[in-house]
This record gives C-alpha cells, sequence and structure tokens, in this order.
C-alpha cells in the first residue's frame, strides 16, 4: 500500500470502518449525519441543480444519437429505470416531459425528499417547459401542478432496496445512471440486475465516474493501493467508490448476458502519472492494462446479448 504518513492512515482506516458500520446498521441515521443527497456540491442554487438535470437528459440523447425530435419519439411509451437518482428526482420529471410513460427510480439509501429547495428546482424544470412537455410535467404530480403533493405513481415511483436492485424483469425500455454504478456494493448483482430487468428489445446508458471522489490520500488514483480487505471495511456500506476499472465492467456485462454496444472514456490521466503508486496497487489491479487504470470515466450502452 502507499503510503507518507501510516500514523495518519491508520486513524483514517479507523475512523472510517467506524462510519461504514453505522452505514451497515443504521443507513437512515448515516445519511442524515452525512448529509448526503446525491447531487454533489453543497450550497448549490435551484437553478444549478435544475441546469445540471436538463444537462443530464441532454447528455443521455446524445448518447443515443438522436435530435430533440428523436429523442421525444424514442421515449414516447418508455418505462425507464433510473439508478441512484439522488434526493431530486429531476431526470425522471424531464424524461416524463418528454414522453416517457412511466420512470422508475431505486437507490440504496433513502435520499429524496420534498425540501423547499428540492421544490424549487421542480418549479424551475416545469418552467423551463413549453406546450405538451410542460402539461405532461405538471401531471407527474398526484395534484397536478404541485409538485409538494409528491409524484404520482403512475409516472414516478421511487423505491428503496439494500443493494440498489430493481428486482425487475423484462419491465424496462431503457436504463440509465450517471455516476452510480462506481458506488453500488455488489457491481456483479447490478449488472445482472440491469440485464434482467431490461426488456428483450431494451437499451442501456451509464455514465461511470471512476475517480477517487475525494479518497486519494498523497497522490491521484492512491485509493487504488488499499489492500482490498481494508477498503470494505472502510467503504462497503456507505456508498463510496467500489473501485471498480474499465476492465471489470467489460467483464461482468459479457457474463451478465448483455452486449456492449458502445465504451467511450470521458476523461483519462497521463499514463505517467501513475508510476509512482503502480507497484503499490492492490492486486485486483495489477493486471489491468496501465492505458486502461488511467481512465477517469467512461460512458457505456448496452443491450441483451439475445436482442
Amino acid at each position: 500500500m502507499y503510503t507518507k504518513n501510516p500514523a495518519k492512515d491508520v486513524l483514517l482506516f479507523a475512523k472510517a470502518v467506524a462510519s461504514n458500520l453505522v452505514a451497515r446498521w443504521t443507513p437512515g441515521f448515516y445519511v442524515k449525519l452525512t448529509r448526503q443527497t446525491g447531487r454533489g456540491r453543497d450550497g448549490e442554487k435551484p437553478e444549478e441543480i435544475a441546469r445540471y438535470f436538463r444537462s443530464c437528459v441532454n447528455d443521455y440523447r446524445d448518447q443515443l444519437g438522436l435530435s430533440d425530435s428523436e429523442f421525444d419519439l424514442y421515449l414516447r411509451g418508455k418505462v425507464v429505470l433510473e439508478y441512484g437518482p439522488g434526493d431530486i428526482l429531476g431526470v425522471a420529471l424531464l424524461l416524463i416531459a418528454r414522453g416517457a410513460e412511466r420512470v422508475h427510480c431505486v437507490d440504496r439509501f433513502p435520499l429524496s425528499s420534498t425540501s423547499d429547495k428540492n421544490l424549487a428546482v421542480y418549479r424551475l424544470l416545469i418552467d423551463s417547459l413549453e406546450g405538451e412537455q410542460r402539461r405532461r410535467a405538471l401531471a407527474a404530480f398526484s395534484e397536478a401542478g404541485r409538485p409538494e403533493s409528491g409524484f404520482a405513481s403512475q409516472r414516478i415511483d421511487y423505491l428503496v432496496s439494500p443493494n440498489g436492485l430493481s428486482g425487475a424483469t423484462n419491465a424496462y425500455d431503457l436504463v440509465i445512471s450517471r455516476a452510480v454504478l462506481e458506488h453500488v456494493n455488489n457491481l456483479d448483482d447490478t449488472m445482472l440486475d440491469i440485464a434482467k430487468s431490461m426488456k428483450p428489445t431494451g437499451m442501456a446508458v451509464h455514465q461511470v465516474d471512476l475517480k477517487s471522489h475525494g479518497l486519494d490520500r498523497y497522490v491521484e488514483f492512491d485509493f487504488l493501493t488499499w489492500p482490498s480487505v481494508l477498503y470494505r471495511l472502510m467503504y462497503s456500506h456507505k456508498g463510496f467508490p467500489n473501485r471498480w476499472r474499465v476492465d471489470r465492467y467489460r467483464t461482468l456485462a459479457v457474463n451478465a448476458g448483455l452486449k456492449i454496444t458502445r465504451l467511450t472514456p470521458t476523461d483519462k490521466l497521463e499514463p505517467g502519472r501513475l508510476s509512482s503508486i503502480q507497484p503499490y496497487m492492490a492486486p485486483e489491479f495489477r493486471n489491468t492494462p496501465i492505458e486502461e487504470l488511467c481512465w477517469a470515466g467512461f460512458w457505456i450502452q448496452m443491450i441483451r446479448g439475445d436482442a
């Protein structure tokens, strides 16, 4: 393991194990304690958050290679599964507005809430829409046009499951996530859930962020040098990065019966920036080619192998 200050790392380990036990046995309390939202930075204004959700939906459109009108037509009547939506179901609302029949959101932690800030985001998203899209968005709530009434379950529903899995079979036309798969505690089961939940003609589109999410201690990617048993003791129940690299995603997708139709990096490190820590990598990363160790994120599209 790579270290410059063993005493510092021992203290970090002890604190991380303690909080991991809290997350395991009382996940709701852990969320409140750490103020996790799934939205990243604290202090974001509703306008910034609404803009983020619009960009997310546009990214899905672009990954599918569709124009605005083609995307709306593609979504018409579709049933969508979104993993890890966070505390604001903004992507779901916009997908409903653009034609989706229903969006099912599933998360590992109970994050969704109707705070004043979140309600303001929903209103901003609605106000950015016109015509049929606006009408559909207004109708997505239990009381039309009133976000405070909660979502109409026949349009948008929200499930919390222990491992963040849907448990569905042949149910979804489109399965999506953004910066979620790197956090799941069992990527094998998640890939199987993706494959099983999709209809035979379904499509999966996911963005994966392979960075450390603040866990590097001295140099970039040194979080990959923690021995796996220690890393699991520290982070396995907290939704922190599972550390798997792109080669693992590729293997598990194939093993789950999925066919990768597109796999593109979003960012890469220069190989030389990993030279100081490569000899200290945990064993499961030592056979990963250096050019793939350098991937800091990617988009992946998949269909069922029997499609």
